[in-house]
C-alpha cells in the first residue's frame, strides 16, 4: 500500500486550515474563555504610568529644560543650531536688565549722591592740604619750635577759596618763647579773612579782619623755668599769685614765701610786683627784705632765750637790743644786771612779744658771736641781710612781652586761674604773609 497516496498535499492543507477557520468563526467552541470586557479590565502598568509626569517629547528625561535651553542627542539643538557652551554671564545680563528697569528719576538721584560724595571728598582733601601748608608757613615765619595747629572752618572750602574769603580760621600755637618764660599756649580765632594772590596756587598772604584769642602762662612751666622745681606758684585771687619754695643761701636752704600781683604792662605785656616776701630759717628767724626789712626771731627761739639767763644777760648788755626790749642798759663800767633782775625781766609777759619784734640786722654785723650763741648761723643771716627786693623780685618775675613778630595783637584783660595766668588777646586788620 502506498501511504503517500493518503497524505494531504499543500493545497489540501491550506484548504483544510482555511475551512477550519471559517467553521470556527461560524460556530465558536463552547468551552472557549470569554473575551475580557474593556470597561472592566485595566492594565496595572498603565495605571503606574498615569501616576508619573506626563511624557513631554521636548523633555524626554524630565529635567525641566525648555526647548531653547536643551541640546539634541546628536549635539544639535531643536532649532538645528550648532552647540555652544553654556553662558555663565546670564546673571550679569539679568542684573543689567534690572538696573535698566530702574526709573530715570532714581538713577538721577543715585548719580547726584555719588557726585556729591566725590565733591565732598575733594573739598575735605583741599582743606587738609591748605591747613598743612598754613602750619608750615606759620612755623617758618614766626620761628616756632613746634608746628601750630590750624583749623579752617566753613563749607564748602573750595568756593571760599574761589571767592578769596574765608569765614573763620582757628590757630593754636604751643610753647612760644616770651622773655624769661614760655607761653604754654596761644589760641587765636580769626574771622573775615581775605586771601591775597592769584588762584589756585599763588595765594601768598591773607588779611584777618578781626582776631580774638588768649595766652596761657601755665604755673607748671613757671615752676620749672623760674623756680627750678623748688618754687611753686599758685593762684590766690583774680590778679594775684603766691610763690612758695626753697632757696639756697650760704649753703643752707631757706624757705621763701611771696605774693606777686599781676598787671598789664602797656597793651603787649604783663608785669608783676612782688610783695609780702619773707625768707625763713626754719625754727629760728625770719628775714623780710624791703621797706619792712628786718631779721626777727621765731617764738620758739624767743621762748628758749627767756628760759636761758646767760643768753638773756648777753642780749641785755647790747644797748640797741635792750632799748627795743624797753630796758635801759647799765652805764658803762658797771656790773651786769643781777640774776634776780634778769629773771624779773624775762618772766614778764611782755618779754617774749617784745623780743620777737627786735630787729637783729645790725646785730648780725656787729656781734656775730652773740648771734651764733642765740642759735642763728651768722653766715646765713649775713647773706640774707644782703638780699634786696629787686634781686628777689627778679627771681619771681612772671613778666613777658608779646613776640615782635606778632604785630597788631594786643592784650586786653588778664586773669589768674588755677592752671595759670591767662591774657585775652584782640587784633584787627592783621596781615599775614605778603598782602601786597
Amino acid at each position: 500500500m502506498n501511504d503517500t497516496a493518503h497524505l494531504p498535499s499543500y493545497d489540501d492543507t491550506y484548504d483544510s486550515a482555511h475551512d477550519f477557520a471559517r467553521i470556527g468563526a461560524q460556530h465558536p467552541a463552547q468551552d472557549a474563555a470569554p473575551a475580557p470586557d474593556p470597561a472592566v479590565y485595566s492594565n496595572p502598568y498603565e495605571e503606574l504610568a498615569e501616576l508619573a509626569d506626563p511624557y513631554d517629547p521636548d523633555d524626554p528625561l524630565g529635567l525641566g529644560l525648555k526647548a531653547d535651553d536643551e541640546d539634541g542627542a546628536d549635539g544639535e539643538g531643536t532649532g538645528d543650531e550648532p552647540w555652544t557652551p553654556p553662558n555663565h554671564r546670564r546673571r550679569s545680563r539679568r542684573a543689567r536688565n534690572r538696573f535698566a528697569a530702574v526709573p530715570i528719576a532714581a538713577k538721577l538721584v543715585i548719580g547726584a549722591l555719588v557726585a556729591t560724595a566725590l565733591l565732598l571728598l575733594a573739598d575735605r582733601c583741599a582743606v587738609m592740604y591748605a591747613e598743612k601748608k598754613a602750619e608750615e608757613q606759620l612755623q617758618k615765619k614766626m620761628g616756632l619750635a613746634t608746628a601750630p595747629n590750624v583749623t579752617i572752618h566753613g563749607f564748602p572750602f573750595l568756593t571760599q577759596v574761589w571767592d578769596k574769603h574765608l569765614d573763620r580760621v582757628d590757630v593754636t600755637v604751643p610753647d612760644v618763647a616770651a622773655d624769661r618764660v614760655s607761653l604754654a599756649e596761644v589760641s587765636a580765632k580769626a574771622e573775615d579773612i581775605t586771601l591775597t594772590g592769584d588762584l589756585p596756587s599763588s595765594i601768598h598772604g591773607a588779611v584777618a579782619g578781626q582776631m580774638k584769642g588768649d595766652v596761657l602762662l601755665a604755673f607748671e612751666d613757671l615752676n620749672r623755668e623760674l623756680g627750678a622745681s623748688q618754687v611753686k606758684f599758685r593762684a590766690t585771687g583774680p590778679e594775684s599769685v603766691r610763690a612758695d619754695g626753697k632757696l639756697p643761701v650760704a649753703g643752707q636752704q631757706v624757705t621763701m614765701h611771696a605774693m606777686a600781683k599781676i598787671r598789664r604792662d602797656g597793651d603787649r605785656g604783663i608785669s608783676t610786683s612782688v610783695s609780702g616776701m619773707r625768707l625763713d630759717m626754719p625754727g629760728v628767724a625770719t628775714y623780710r627784705p624791703g621797706r619792712d626789712e628786718g631779721l626777727r626771731l621765731h617764738r620758739k627761739t624767743a621762748e628758749r632765750i627767756s628760759r636761758d639767763a646767760e643768753k638773756a644777760k648777753a642780749l641785755l648788755t647790747v644797748g640797741s637790743v635792750a632799748r627795743q626790749l624797753g630796758v635801759e642798759p647799765e652805764s658803762a663800767g658797771r656790773s651786769l644786771p643781777e640774776n634776780e633782775r634778769v629773771e624779773r625781766i624775762t618772766k614778764s609777759p611782755k618779754f617774749i612779744p617784745a623780743l620777737m619784734k627786735v630787729n637783729f640786722v645790725d646785730l648780725v654785723a656787729e656781734h656775730p658771736q652773740l648771734v651764733k650763741k642765740l642759735g642763728i648761723n651768722p653766715a646765713v643771716a649775713s647773706a640774707l641781710t644782703k638780699l634786696k627786693v629787686p634781686e628777689l623780685s627778679e627771681k619771681l618775675s612772671l613778666s613777658f612781652q608779646m613776640p615782635k613778630k606778632a604785630k597788631g595783637i594786643h592784650i586786653q584783660n588778664i586773669h589768674v586761674k588755677p592752671e595759670g595766668i591767662v591774657a585775652d588777646l584782640v587784633g584787627t586788620e592783621l596781615h599775614l604773609g605778603k598782602t601786597r
